[in-house]
């Protein structure tokens, strides 16, 4: 609404366009920080050799809480996704009753810890791919969210190469004692220099003593002459 008086540029009432853009991203970040959020973790991969068992973990957070929170687990099977396990959270602290559809799979996620982690038995190539963990809040308004991890099946595990590391290591290790027996040489030298310019004074002192001696200069104990007595 603008108010316009004769004479006077129009008055806008409210706040300024960037007070507004403030308080919308305050709200914003407000909002961002109490989703929920999906997490399988730092590392969201795993490489297992064939015939072994796997845990794919998951957890769930959230800073206004839960209600009635519904996750799944779903396999990406060339481009379609196959359901894993379902379940719906009530409330926190409630362990969920978890509807499992893929053979070899289960449950193993603790509510109290927001942890809906699952395990795959005798994993096997087909069993190799993305898994997908998705939650969604309805005391959010069905805020969603999910996060994917990669499960890689080998036949054995690989071997890694650390020569590279090795070398590196060892040229490190060679660069720090080279610097070290520097410092030691170079300490040594300063050491021997300084005791040299002070046994180099020594000698000076004692020379220039011995020359006032033998000149018959004061504080020698060379003979003087008794002044002759006027007749």
């Amino acid at each position: 609404m603008e108010v316009l008086c004769a004479g006077a540029e129009p008055l806008q009432l409210g706040p300024p366009p960037s007070a507004v853009g403030l308080i919308f991203s305050v709200l914003l970040g407000v909002w961002s920080a109490q989703s929920l959020e999906m997490s399988v973790g730092k590392i969201p991969h795993l490489e297992a050799v064939n015939g072994s068992t796997v845990m794919l973990p998951c957890t769930y957070s959230s800073c206004i809480g839960i209600d009635n929170l519904y996750f799944n687990w779903q396999f990406n099977d060339n481009g379609t996704m196959q359901k894993v396990c379902e379940s719906v959270i009530a409330s926190e602290g409630v362990e969920p009753k978890v509807d499992v559809y893929r053979d070899r799979v289960e449950f193993v996620g603790k509510n109290r810890d927001n942890n809906v982690s699952i395990l795959l038995w005798n994993i096997t190539f087909e069993d190799g791919g993305q898994y997908t963990c998705f939650g969604r809040n309805p005391k959010e308004k069905d805020k969603n969210h999910s996060a994917i991890f990669t499960l890689i099946v080998v036949d054995k595990l690989r071997v890694v190469d650390n020569t590279l590391t090795i070398i590196i290591a060892s040229a490190v290790g060679g660069a720090i004692a080279l610097l070290m027996g520097f410092m030691l040489l170079k300490n040594f030298t300063l050491f021997v220099l300084t005791k040299l310019e002070e046994k180099n004074k020594e000698c000076l002192v004692t020379s220039s003593g011995i020359d006032n001696t033998e000149n018959g200069l004061s504080g020698s104990k060379a003979d003087t002459k008794p002044t002759p007595k006027k007749k």
